[in-house]
Formats: structure tokens, C-alpha cells, sequence
């Protein structure tokens, strides 16, 4: 029997999820303005998150996970309060001169390690990733599928977010990007500091 279909769905649905805004988006965008290899840092940490979603929605641990209301909501209030965090140091970075990179765009002076870090766990709070990778694994793969397809799920899970982020991190690290971003970097950085905090708080107040 062959399973390319349903892997050729799943990146599919993988390929969308990855191209709605949202924090894994942001996450890459702010650290490609500030450098290239910083926004590919935080690419490869936000496939690292969801290959590790994936693994465990594989052993069907996602929707155990989901389940788990103590647990959700913990998960929930850690990724509400890191993104108001990283927000709250974005707009609190625009009392900087305007030469000056904003927050999260510290990842020019700390490094890739913490670009990686930060990716890694903007992905990782995120509860609803559980209950999605859950829902999308048991909804087009067999139930009894063989071991290989798992493995081929992950994989191609991982080939989509780390290609499309990594796309985007090119895109969004290229000169005349980097030339508009300089001449607006302050409204920019107002903008992105503003949607972390409120994806924060929704995150927060979403049930």
C-alpha cells in the first residue's frame, strides 16, 4: 500500500500552518532583521519544536497531552507569558537610540545559540501544537499504519517547517528588506512588539 498521498497531505496542511501569521512567524521575521544567520537559528529551533510535536503525536502522546487540562494550561500560561515577555522587551527596546536593534534583534550581539533557543521555545509553548499535530496524524494517517510511515511523517514534518522558515529568514534577511527595515525600524518594531503582547494576552485568556 502506498502512503505518499497521505504524507503529500500532511505537508500540505503543514505548509499552511507554517504560512499562517502567528509567533513561529514572527519568532524568525525579528531575528532575520537583525541577521541572516540569527533568523536561521530561529528556523531550525522552530522545526526542532515541531519535529518533537510530531514525534510525540506519533506515539500519540499529542492527544494525551491535550487531554491533560493541568497540563495544557500550563503549557499555555508559559507560552502567554514568554510572548508578552518578548514583546514587552521589544517595545521597551524602542527607548534605544534609533541606531540601535530592538529586541528580539539581540540575537546580532548574543548569537545563533540564542536565536536556536528562543525559536525552540516559542515553539514548544505552544499548547495548541499538541492538540493540531494529535488531530492532523490520527485524521489522515492509518490507524495501523507501519513504523516507517511514522518516521516518514516526522521527517516530512520537519522538511516543511524547516524549508519554509528558512525561506522566510532569507527573504526577510535580504538588502532591500534590511534597507526598508532600517528606514522604519522603530513603527516596525512598535507593530511586532505590540502582536506579541496581544497574541500573548489571547493566548492567556484563550480556554
Amino acid at each position: 500500500m502506498s502512503f505518499l498521498p497521505q504524507l503529500a497531505a500532511i505537508a500540505g496542511v503543514m505548509l499552511l500552518a507554517c504560512a499562517s501569521p502567528g509567533p513561529d512567524m514572527l519568532a524568525v521575521t525579528s531575528h532575520a532583521f537583525a541577521k541572516r544567520r540569527a533568523g536561521l537559528a530561529a528556523a531550525a529551533g522552530i522545526a526542532t519544536s515541531h519535529a518533537l510535536w510530531a514525534m510525540l503525536a506519533v506515539f500519540g502522546l499529542g492527544l494525551i497531552l491535550a487531554q491533560l487540562a493541568w497540563l495544557y494550561e500550563g503549557i499555555r500560561i508559559a507560552g502567554a507569558v514568554y510572548l508578552v515577555y518578548l514583546g514587552t522587551k521589544t517595545l521597551m527596546s524602542l527607548r534605544q537610540s534609533s541606531g540601535a536593534v530592538a529586541a528580539p534583534n539581540a540575537a546580532k550581539s548574543t548569537g545563533s545559540a540564542h536565536s536556536y533557543r528562543r525559536g525552540l521555545l516559542v515553539g514548544l509553548t505552544n499548547p495548541k501544537a499538541a492538540a493540531f499535530f494529535g488531530s492532523l496524524f490520527v485524521t489522515l494517517l492509518p490507524a495501523h499504519a507501519p513504523m516507517w510511515v511514522h518516521g516518514a511523517t516526522v521527517v516530512t514534518v520537519a522538511s516543511v517547517s524547516i524549508c519554509w522558515f528558512s525561506a522566510m529568514a532569507l527573504l526577510f534577511s535580504t538588502q532591500s528588506v534590511q534597507r526598508g527595515y532600517q528606514k522604519l525600524r522603530r513603527p516596525v518594531d512598535a507593530v511586532m512588539g505590540s502582536v506579541l503582547v496581544a497574541l500573548g494576552a489571547r493566548l492567556a485568556l484563550d480556554h
